[in-house]
């Protein structure tokens, strides 16, 4: 498998929220077509913690890094423990002022992510947000990580929490023609209420579109006008980040 061959876009947005209270945006992303995997993660910085954008930034970058060349077998290991090396690189960093209680909540951000190898492939997930696998040739052929949140709808969970792995989800999906990564300012332009459908006006342009855009930087400039359309904006409010693979 040449994980270069596998075609990306990415676009993420400052939501209005954001934008109105002079706030930094928040959602983070990164992916890897250059390893033994193609690895791709979107993570959420929370808008209560102070440097959430930094911890959405160092469980992305670590969790690339450590998942590239990992064994697809041994894939779901590699994920906890790059979350775990990641969590120390918080507890360490230099912006820390709890370095001695272990508190990392100032750092606190959500993780949607895949491993991809060879036809096969697993979405990790911490909090909201979510993940979709699609077939084209069915768009009623789908699997979905959902988000998932705490006793309320504003709660979720964080990988900077202590009991973070009884909140970490793995999701399979096998021969899928794209994949979707989406902060929780998407989630509801994407998926029914109880996500057991697409919303298809949404998912199958993006979708056909990047699928034909041969320029790179066109199909991202467009990814990112959808996204920070007006509409798009007065329906959510909150940053927005799409990443979208679509799979040989």
């Amino acid at each position: 498998m040449k994980t270069n061959k596998i075609k990306v876009a990415a676009a993420t947005i400052q939501g209005p929220m954001h934008l109105n209270k002079n706030l930094p945006c928040q959602d983070y992303c990164r992916y890897s077509n250059r390893g033994r995997n193609f690895v791709a993660v979107v993570s959420d910085g929370a808008g209560s913690a102070k440097y959430g954008k930094i911890g959405a930034k160092i469980v992305c970058d670590t969790l690339i890094d450590l998942l590239k060349n990992c064994k697809f077998s041994n894939a779901e290991d590699a994920v906890k423990k790059a979350i775990e090396t990641a969590r120390g690189k918080v507890r360490r960093h230099r912006l820390n002022k709890n370095r001695g209680t272990g508190d990392i909540s100032d750092f606190s951000a959500t993780v949607v992510g895949t491993v991809y190898h060879k036809g096969n492939g697993i979405f990790f997930h911490i909090g909201d947000g979510a993940a979709l696998a699609f077939n084209e040739s069915d768009s009623n052929d789908f699997i979905v990580s959902p988000p998932e949140n705490g006793n309320f709808s504003c709660e979720t969970f964080f990988y900077t929490q202590e009991n973070w792995q009884q909140n970490l989800r793995f999701t399979p999906f096998l021969k899928a023609d794209a994949i979707f990564l989406m902060s929780d300012g998407l989630t509801s332009f994407s998926f029914s209420q109880d996500y057991r459908c697409i919303e298809k006006n949404f998912i199958l342009p993006i979708h056909n579109f990047l699928k034909q855009e041969s320029s790179k930087i066109k199909a991202e400039r467009a990814l990112a006008n959808t996204l920070n359309t007006a509409q798009a904006r007065r329906l959510n409010s909150d940053d927005k980040t799409l990443l979208w693979a679509g799979l040989e």
